[in-house]
Formats: C-alpha cells, sequence, structure tokens
C-alpha cells in the first residue's frame, strides 16, 4: 500500500490496524494525507524517533492487518511522529482513553481551521452564559443545514477543507 490510503478489509481484524489507518486519514497536513513512503522515510531519517528503520513495505503490512505485533521501538516512533501516547498503539488503553485520544485527535484536527480557531479564540474570556448563547447559536445553524448536533459524529476525523491550515507541529 503505497498511499495514505485506507487499509484492507483485514484490518477490521487489528486494533493496531485500525489505530494507525485513523490516525493516517486524520494527522496530516492539509490537502493530502500521508503516504506511508513519506512517514517510513520521516521516522528513519531522523534521530529524533530513536534510530528506527521503517520501510514503505512494513508500514503497509501494519496497516493492512498482515502484521501485528511491531517492536515497541517502531511503535513509540510512529506515536511519536503522529503525536498520540504510545499506549493508543500498544493497545495499553483502556477503551474510555483511547476515546479521549481519538477526541484529542478530531480537536487538533479541528483547531487546523483558521476559522475555528478564530471564533474559539474570540470566545475566551467571554462570560460563561455568552459562551453559552454561541453554543446555541452554532446549534442552530448546525441544524438549519442538517448537520448532527455534534461535530465528532461527523464520521472519522473529520476535517477542514480551508488551504490555510497549518498541519500539526512537528510533521511535514
Amino acid at each position: 500500500m503505497a498511499t495514505g490510503s485506507p487499509a484492507s478489509p483485514d484490518a477490521a481484524a487489528s486494533p493496531l490496524a485500525r489505530r494507525l489507518n485513523y490516525l493516517f486519514g486524520a494527522m496530516h497536513p492539509p490537502g493530502a494525507p500521508y503516504t506511508n513512503a513519506h512517514v517510513a522515510e520521516a521516522i528513519s531519517g531522523g534521530d529524533e524517533y530513536g534510530g528506527v528503520r521503517l520501510t514503505e513495505q512494513y508500514l503497509s503490512m501494519l496497516r493492512n492487518g498482515k502484521r501485528t505485533n511491531p517492536s515497541p521501538d517502531v511503535l513509540r516512533a510512529l506515536a511519536k511522529f503522529f503525536g498520540v501516547p504510545v499506549g493508543y498503539l500498544l493497545g495499553d488503553l483502556s477503551p474510555s482513553q483511547a476515546e479521549r485520544v481519538e477526541e484529542e485527535v478530531r480537536f487538533l484536527v479541528a483547531m487546523r481551521d483558521k476559522r475555528v480557531r478564530g471564533i474559539a479564540l474570540r470566545s475566551v474570556g467571554l462570560p460563561p452564559e455568552v459562551q453559552d448563547s454561541l453554543t446555541a447559536i452554532i446549534s442552530q445553524f448546525r441544524q438549519q443545514m442538517n448537520l448532527p448536533p455534534d461535530p465528532s459524529d461527523e464520521g472519522g476525523a473529520g476535517g477542514a477543507g480551508d488551504p490555510d491550515n497549518g498541519a500539526p507541529s512537528g510533521r511535514r
């Protein structure tokens, strides 16, 4: 698998593959998801990842569920690249902790959009009742546009379509 495209159906059997594919789908610079080649090259080419050597082919096998037991060093490097706790990839987190990590990823993805970030920052310091009013107004707009009340219900990590969005820090 040379691209950042979704993995094969075998990935459904592997929690690691599902989590890796979730991160590939969510944590990327604007425009296009990371490719396996890009991630493997970034990890293999930098001392910041502990000298781990990772090939595009091996990463593909992890993502499609053909390999399910990488070394802790590989998992640490992947977790560092995507900015998540290594326990998320190791499967050491409880379901609620893993969901919290994914919620934080969705938040980071939303905050890449400069318009969303601007709305959030402008509400800082306003009294709680004003923030509640703003939330109600946004909810009304979402309802009028037939969007789910909670943006996390839109499926996956979402994504901002603004070309001026920035990638999460430390990537690409």
